[in-house]
């Protein structure tokens, strides 16, 4: 037996390399059409708020009255919008005066001619609650948005009464295995950049739906978010999120927090999550999923997410 050939016998005997061949197997099997017209889960009411100095931001607000807990600022993550990440999320933060807006280069955010960073969308956010006259608000981000809520409890800790942090990390290109991750997804911004990404899209939603078949009737409306987005700025975001690094500083903020970790999260490790969670002396709530569990498990992440508020609440 050569060498390669039991290197080769070895790998495919790894239940790890087999799981991944499977899923690989699974997302290039044909497409089928959509077939419908985008029928939206139900949502907060929306609109756009004049930010001065900044432009108009896309919002969805729930509303400040009878709502007895303090207002919820929710940051969504990378490539997507307010509405894919949380409208699953919405219902049990029903209590609260939940607020979300579109990042800039996002869904309906501002398309500004200055490049993206993590830290004009952390200013966005703070303009925003500024602007709804909110004084205080307990800060939600999932993945990319927990970065943007690390640098708006840095730059305006006034305006953070808590933070929580969901599949998300203190940085995200820090190790061998991150670059290589990220060079696949670079694969996947090409094939948007060059006009040639519903395919990719489509088949991550099967995947999506695939775990949930609850979903299937979001199915065109889902695609159609993931859509919404600024191509070329959208390559600007993943860029600065590969550069992000809140190790050097994340110890020092002072609103209480609390993570949700995807224990089972292939794009950004549990290990790093609770790296983020120990710098910040968070306490801790597992959803057992990878990480678009916010989107395929999404009661239970909204039920870890309400925990997470009351703990951050209570303190």
């Amino acid at each position: 037996m050569g060498l390669l050939t039991a290197v080769g016998l070895a790998a495919a005997a790894s239940p790890t390399v087999r799981a991944e061949a499977h899923r690989m197997r699974s997302f290039l099997r044909p497409l089928e059409p959509l077939g419908r017209a985008p029928v939206p889960p139900p949502l907060p009411p929306g609109r756009i708020v004049n930010v001065p100095g900044r432009g108009e931001l896309f919002t969805r607000d729930t509303g400040a009255s009878r709502r007895a807990g303090p207002p919820i600022l929710l940051l969504h993550g990378w490539g997507a919008t307010a509405d894919v990440n949380f409208f699953t999320v919405f219902p049990a933060l029903a209590g609260f005066r939940a607020v979300a807006l579109d990042h800039r280069n996002h869904g309906r955010g501002l398309r500004p001619e200055t490049p993206f960073s993590i830290d004009d969308c952390a200013d966005d956010a703070a303009a925003l609650l500024t602007a709804l006259g909110i004084d205080q608000a307990i800060v939600v981000g999932y993945s990319m948005g927990g970065a943007i809520a690390l640098s708006l409890a840095r730059r305006h800790p006034e305006l953070v009464s808590g933070l929580v942090m969901a599949a998300t990390a203190l940085e995200f290109s820090g190790e061998p295995r991150d670059q290589l991750l990220w060079h696949g997804l670079s694969l996947v911004e090409a094939a948007l950049r060059h006009g040639s990404g519903d395919g990719v899209i489509q088949r991550l939603l099967r995947d999506a739906l695939d775990k949930d078949p609850t979903l299937d009737p979001y199915r065109a409306w889902l695609a159609g978010e993931f859509r919404r987005g600024h191509v070329p700025g959208l390559l600007e975001a993943g860029r600065a999120l590969r550069s992000f690094d809140a190790r050097p500083w994340a110890a020092e903020l002072q609103a209480p927090a609390a993570m949700v970790v995807t224990t089972a999260d292939r794009l950004v490790p549990p290990r790093k999550q609770e790296a983020l969670a120990a710098a910040l002396a968070a306490a801790t709530y597992e959803v057992d999923g990878d990480h678009d569990a916010i989107i395929t498990a999404g009661q239970e992440f909204g039920r870890s997410i309400c925990a997470a508020v009351d703990d951050v609440r209570g303190r």
